[in-house]
Formats: structure tokens, sequence, C-alpha cells
């Protein structure tokens, strides 16, 4: 086991966020240069306190035998700034950099020898190349052609390095002629994750670091710089095949999880723009696979009633929104194959028709699985859907926390990635939306879309980052533009709060990113260019939506667990949300405590205080235009109030605004669960584990419930209702299909689309002003024979009705009338045989007036009079 100490004189000095640069020096039996070696860094660095800033030396004791660690620690005790970190014996400097590395805090952390051979005066120049680069690695290089070597080695030892070097560029990294100068300047996250990564102990350590670099994509800069020969060097011959040996066992990793090698307190979180890492974005891996079919396991089970029975399985809290999704899957397909426009359809709505771009339809999804629908029906796409899409966004998720906040390829960094992610996707609004909102579940593009954002803060493919964005986002619209707008405003909101935390970032970043951006709107712009137009200028476009009272988050409802939590109470969450598909909040008291008490921990990573400002502004944006202080009756305006009538906002739901929180919470939690696995002390480590297990467990996910859904009546399942419709007429339920009640989408579906209805269950236009409302414009007929099914008395049905109704079956060019066993089904018939003059015909199980015998007989009737 590895044991090592960090002693300081102000151990508090440490912790200061604000730590521009780190200095590591390693040590073994350097008792008689040391003092001198840390009197130059000092006073170089205290010569220009303007540019160096605040700073922090750390030297890392690796097992002298003489007075090094005296002699480091009475540096410590003349100096706040110097730590000493030793270790129980001597391990090799690879191990001692890793742990100086892992113990630092500094934005920019430069390893230098204790002879230093590279002055510390060289420091001014590596650093101005590091700017330059804006970021990544700035190296001392010997073999520079502009290097000045001011005292040469003897030349069997240069010979020797010269033949290192030239096996180094073969086996590792090919393009960096001097990888062993002892002389580094890093980008401080970047080194942190490099580190954390590593397992050579020894002098191959270097090659090892540089490689990860490589891999990663991050750039490696080699700077001239002087270098003199010291005396007392501990780099023997034999090393040189100790790194030799080293080299062949890097080159036959094979990416298996390992444990890290001493402790991180940071990752590369604290920084938006690292590059590739070694780790799950190099393709997969078992472990990869591993969390992609846990994923897949856990969607499997909670759609598994569902799946159980797909012919009359319903789900029971998705009110009437299974049968319009079914029927917007039947519709596209049916568009599809037919080669009709898949933006519009008379198929309900008659005759004015439905917007389907202004619906969301989901085309990014709808149409490629066309051949699905077509072959197993409407439903089987909604299943799959549901339980595919809530998968990848889970595993996108994980990507993505992979990439940017925990990267490594160690079990922990895993781990931690796929518990963010799954928080990400499982938390509790994504499982209420679950139930009814595919576009609201199926997300997976938008973790593509934050990446490739942040790849063009890196700034080195700007064109092609750019050009894949705006693809990116092209396709995102044809998924859900709700959720893109979210997640503008979510990467909105991290963007300024980080930009605030990290203005060094974001004078780097701003450039290439807004270059980005606009060249991601220029792509994207002429692929989405008409079906926007289509959605807000086309037939059946609308202005806004009224969703109706209600539509913000109660500051309670954070606190509270959803009804399909592990702990949840239905009645509890009822009383708090809109509906059952819409409860956007209910992440539970323990999540919220829990996410405190990692903010306030980690407070001095910009990402983790951005994170938390992301969150706040999402959930306060949600309580809406106005909101009352829980158990007072004070009433305050909230910020929704400048939003509300803004172009895009004004058709939001603005509780959904708090759905922003999960992926932040998501990303809080893997950097808690990443911290905590590395932890080295057992109890610490448990006790962390312990309450985030109690902040998770109570808001797991339960299976969906299911009922059973009404047979379909054998007058439309049967085809009898073709005998009574000619050729562009409509089919009338009774009453009309509307939001609450759409079984006769169900009945279309299911049964090949064979006929038209008017009403439905759509987002449509109302009124001269173009109001979006739920469901077709009603009309007189239509609100009749829906207030009887919801228990209203049959009135006085006078010639006055009777016209009426027989207007507005002309307007819908009904053929015949349908009134199927239902609630209140004694009423409706009563009320439709006074309003036809008919009693109708029992056929194929229910009530059928055809309304060309009711016209015949009616013609005879005035012929005989």
């Amino acid at each position: 086991m590895t044991s090592a100490n960090v002693s300081s004189a102000a151990p508090a000095a440490t912790s200061d966020p604000a730590v521009d640069l780190t200095v590591v020096v390693p040590a073994y039996n350097e008792e008689a240069r040391l003092p001198l070696t840390l009197d130059a860094i000092r006073e170089h660095l205290n010569a220009d306190p303007g540019r160096w800033g605040t700073w922090e030396l750390i030297v890392v004791d690796d097992g002298s035998t003489d007075g090094t660690a005296r002699v480091a620690r009475e540096a410590a005790a003349e100096d706040a700034r110097v730590q000493v970190v030793t270790c129980d014996r001597n391990h090799g400097k690879g191990h001692a950099l890793r742990l100086g590395v892992l113990s630092s805090y500094g934005r920019r952390v430069l390893l230098t020898d204790a002879d230093l051979a590279t002055p510390i005066d060289e420091l001014d120049r590596v650093d101005k190349q590091l700017t330059a680069e804006g970021g990544g690695a700035a190296i001392g290089s010997r073999a520079h052609p502009d290097s000045r070597i001011e005292v040469h080695q003897r030349p069997l030892r240069e010979w020797l390095g010269r033949m290192g070097n030239r096996l180094i560029r073969a086996v590792a990294v090919p393009d960096v002629h001097d990888t062993q100068c002892g002389f580094k300047l890093f980008d401080g996250d970047k080194a942190r994750a490099a580190f954390a990564d590593s397992r050579i102990d020894g002098w191959g350590i270097d090659v090892e670091i540089l490689s990860f670099f490589r891999r990663a994509g991050w750039r490696i800069t080699e700077v001239p710089v002087r270098w003199s020969h010291r005396a007392g060097s501990k780099v023997r011959p034999v090393d040189y095949a100790k790194v030799l040996l080293e080299l062949g066992r890097l080159k036959a990793r094979t990416g298996r999880p390992h444990a890290d090698r001493g402790r991180a307190d940071r990752t590369h979180a604290d920084d938006p723009r690292p590059g590739r890492s070694a780790g799950p974005w190099r393709g997969l891996r078992r472990a990869d696979l591993a969390v992609l079919g846990l994923f897949l396991l856990a969607s499997l089970l909670l759609y598994k009633n569902l799946w159980s029975d797909l012919s009359r399985g319903y789900l029971a809290d998705s009110m009437q929104d299974q049968n319009q999704w079914e029927w917007f899957f039947a519709v596209t397909a049916d568009n599809v194959a037919h080669l009709r426009n898949p933006l519009f359809t008379t198929l309900q709505g008659h005759p004015d028709g439905v917007n389907l771009m202004a619906n969301t339809v989901m085309l990014g999804l709808s149409v490629p699985l066309t051949p699905v629908t077509l072959a197993l029906g409407p439903t089987v796409t909604w299943a799959l859907v549901l339980t595919l899409g809530l998968t990848a966004t889970a595993y996108a998720w994980y990507r993505l926390i992979a990439r940017h906040l925990v990267a490594g390829r160690a079990v922990r960094n895993r781990c931690a990635a796929a518990l963010g992610a799954a928080l990400c996707a499982f938390a509790p609004p994504m499982i209420s939306h679950g139930n009814a909102h595919p576009n609201f579940l199926v997300l997976f593009m938008i973790p593509v879309v934050i990446d490739r954002a942040l790849r063009l803060c890196e700034g080195r493919r700007v064109v092609r980052d750019g050009v894949l964005l705006g693809l990116f986002a092209a396709y995102q619209i044809f998924l859900g533009e709700e959720p893109l707008l979210l997640a503008a405003v979510g990467m909105l909101l991290f963007a300024l709060s980080y930009a605030a935390a990290r203005r060094d970032v974001a004078r780097v970043a701003w450039r290439p990113l807004l270059s980005g951006l606009g060249i991601g709107v220029a792509v994207a712009v002429p692929l989405v260019a008409f079906p926007l137009w289509w959605q807000f200028f086309g037939p059946q476009s609308y202005t806004d939506v009224l969703h109706g009272d209600n539509t913000f988050n109660s500051p309670l409802s954070f606190l509270e667990f959803s009804g399909r939590s592990l702990l949840g109470d239905e009645v509890r969450a009822d009383l708090l949300a809109m509906n059952r598909t819409e409860q956007n909040a209910f992440y539970g008291w323990p999540l919220v405590a829990f996410t405190v008490a990692v903010v306030v921990r980690l407070w001095r990573l910009a990402a983790v205080r951005a994170l938390a400002f992301t969150t706040v502004a999402a959930a306060f944006l949600s309580l809406g235009v106005h909101f009352r202080v829980p158990y007072t009756d004070i009433v305050l305006t909230g910020p929704w109030r400048w939003l509300a009538d803004r172009p895009l906002f004004e058709s939001v739901i603005e509780s959904r605004m708090a759905m922003i929180c999960a992926p932040a919470l998501g990303m809080l939690v893997a950097l808690a669960a990443d911290r905590l696995l590395a932890t080295p002390v057992r109890v610490n480590r448990l006790t962390g584990l312990a309450a985030l297990a109690a902040a998770l467990v109570p808001i797991a996910p339960t299976p969906y419930p299911v009922r059973e859904r009404p047979e379909i009546p054998a007058f439309i399942a049967d085809g009898m209702y073709r005998e009574h419709l000619g050729p562009g007429e409509t089919l009338v339920p009774v009453p009309l299909p509307d939001p609450g009640n759409a079984e006769a989408l169900h009945w279309q579906s299911a049964t090949g689309l064979g006929f038209r209805v008017p009403g439905g269950y759509f987002n449509g236009p109302w009124g001269p002003d173009r109001i979006g409302i739920y469901g077709a414009s009603p009309r007189h007929t239509s609100n009749l024979l829906r207030d009887i099914r919801y228990g209203a008395p049959v009135p006085d049905i006078g010639a006055n009705w009777r016209a009426q109704a027989r207007a507005d079956l002309e307007y819908w060019r009904a053929g015949v009338v349908v009134l199927a066993p239902q609630d209140n089904d004694g009423p409706l018939h009563e009320a439709v045989a006074k309003l036809l003059g008919s009693p109708g015909e029992r056929i194929g199980g229910v009530w059928v007036w055809d309304l060309h015998t009711l016209d015949a007989d009616s013609d005879s009737s005035a012929r005989d009079g």
C-alpha cells in the first residue's frame, strides 16, 4: 500500500479556489540543493505578483533517506503557500508527480525537477506559449532548434537520450521530440485528469502523460528553453532500460478499468473545453456496453407492463396521449407510404385538418420507423420509441459526463458517469413525461448538441464542429423543438455563470464558439426553413397555446416525491402538478439536501458553481409569473413574467423549465460520486455513498401501471363502416373526439386509417387571432354532445337545435354518426335521436345513424307532403 501525508504551515491556504499556479517539485534525497531551488522559485513568483497571481508550491518527498523532508517542512513553515507531500518509501518519479499533481489546485501546473536544470525564469516563456495556444501543455524541449544547452551531459548520456527519444516517438508520441525534459506547464484540470488516469511510477510517466494528451486531442507545444546538466543526477544508465520496459507496458495497455493511483482533489470538470479523453469517447468498451445494458434493462423494467400485452395494454396515466401518439406514428407512416406531405393531414380535424409540424409528431423518428409501424402497428412503434429512446438518452448523457466531467477509464469514473446519467434520464420529471410525451423523454440528441458546443470552445476544428452542431440541432428540431429551447436556456445559464467564474476560459472560448454557432445556423436554416414556415404560417398554424391554469411549479413541488417514485404518494403529488404527465419538479428533499452539501463542499470548482446557478435559476423560472411563498399569504413576482409573452416562450408550459435541473443535478451527482469513490478514508467514503444512496433511492422510478384499453367496436374493426361512407365523407363519433376522449383516434390507427373524423386531439387555431387550443374549433353540436357525455342533462331539443346539427354535420361532411358504449350513452342516444329525428340502428355493437338514409327518408317525406 502507498501512504502519503500532506503538511503545510497553513493548510487552509490550499483550499483557496483562486489558485492561479501550482509548482510541483518531486524530490528524492535532495537535501543539499532543495533550499536553493525553493528559494529561487519563490523569489521568481514573488517578483511579479501581478502576473502569477496566487500560487502554491508542492514538494513531494519520494521516501528520501536524508533531510529532504525536513528542509521542505522548514520552507512550509516560512511560507503558507508551500506544501509538503511525503511518501512512506521511494516509489519513483512518476508516483511522486502523480501525488503532487493530484494534490494541486492551480489553474496551471508547472512540473520542474529539484535541480532546476531548466531555470525557473523559463516559466515566462512556456506560460506565454500556453496562453497563446489556449491551453493544453507547453513543455520545455532540449531538441528544439532554438534551445540553448549551456552545460552538456556526458556523450554516452546524450546518445542514450537521443536514442530513447527516437524510440518514444516511434512508440507513443511521434511528434514530440523531447519528452523527458523536466520542465512542463499544463492546464491544471487536464493535468489532473491525465495523472489520475496514469499507472507508471517511474521515469516513463512523462511519456504516459503526453500520450494521454495526444489521445485526448489536447495541444502539446514544445518550447525552446535554456538547460544545464546538473551534477548528482538521479538518472542512471539502467533507468533508460526501465523506461523502455515502461513504454512496452504503456503500449500494451488494453484500456481495462483500473484503480487510480493517488487521490485527485479536482477533475477537469472545472474546464468545459477538454478534448477527447482516452475514456468512453474512444470507442465502445466492455464497461460502456455494460452501462448501456443496464440502462436498457432499467427501461424495459419501467415499461414491462406495456410490453406484456401490447394489444390491450394502455399506460394508465397517459390520459389520451397514447391514443394521440399512436395516431401520429400511424398517420406519418401512411403519409410516407403514399408519398403525401408529412406535415399535414385531414384524417382528424376534418375538414380543416391538422398541421403536423405544429404538433411535434417527432418526424425524426416517426419517418425512419415507418417500416416498423406499417409491419407491426403503431403500438409497437410507441413502445419502442419510449423504451429505446429512454435507453439512448441515458447513454448519451453517460457519454457526455464521462468525456467532460469525470474523464478517465477507472471503474469509479465509469460508475460516477453512469450514476449521473441515470439521474439525468430517469429523474422524476422525465419519468412523468414518459407516461405520455416521448418528445420530452427521448432526448438523446441534447447531450450530443451540448458536447459539440463544448468542442467548439476548444477552437480546434471550428468549421467541422459548427457544421455538425447545425446538423444535430436541425435533427433535434424534428424530434422536439421545446426540449431544444429548454436545453438552449440551460446552456445559456451555465455559460454565463461559468464565464463569470472563469473569465480566462471565456476569453479563449468565446470567439470559436460564436464562429461555430454562426456556421451551425447557416447549416441548419436551409434544412428547417420550410418545415418551420409551415409550422408557423402554414395551414392550421397558430400563434400561441392556451394551456389553462396551474402551469407553474409550487416551491413545495421540488421537495415532494412524484407519484411514480419509490417513496412517492400519488395523492400528495397530484395536488402540486397539472396532471401526472406534468410533474416537472418532484426531486425530493433528500436529493435537494444532498445537492446543497455537494455544492458547499465543491464550491471551489467553477463548474460546480455554474451548475448550482443553472439549477437554481431554472427552478426559479418554473415558478411562473407569480408565486406564493409556502405557508404564507405572500405573493411575489417571478422572472417568468418577462418571458411569458416573448416569441417561442409564449407556448411553453413554464413548469417545464424545472426539467433543466435534471441534467444539472445529474452532473453534480456524478462529480460527488467520483470524489466519494476516490476518497481513501473508508469511513468517509462509505458515509458519503450512504448519503448519496439516501438521496437517490427515494426517487427511483417504479414500473408504469397499465390499464386495459376499450375494445374497438366490431362496426369499426370489421370494416362495416365502409358501407355507410361516400367519397370524402367523415365518420362522426359521439361525442366527437377531443383531448378528454380520443378513442376514435385508436379506432383509426388500429384499423389502417380508413376513415376521417371531425374533431380530434391536436393543437390547432381558434378564433380570429388563431390562438392555439387543444382540439378542433368547437361547434354547438360538439359542445352539446360533450356536455351530455360528462353528465349534463339533455336539453329541450327543438327545431333550432336540429337545424344547427344539420349545419354542423354538413360542415363536417358527415356520412355516418356512431355512438359506442360508454358512460352516459343513454342520454347521448336520446340527444342524437332527437337531433336527427331517428332512433338509429344497432350494428356491430354501436348505434349507427346513416345520414344518406336519413336524408332519403326526409326527401321522401317532403314529396309525400
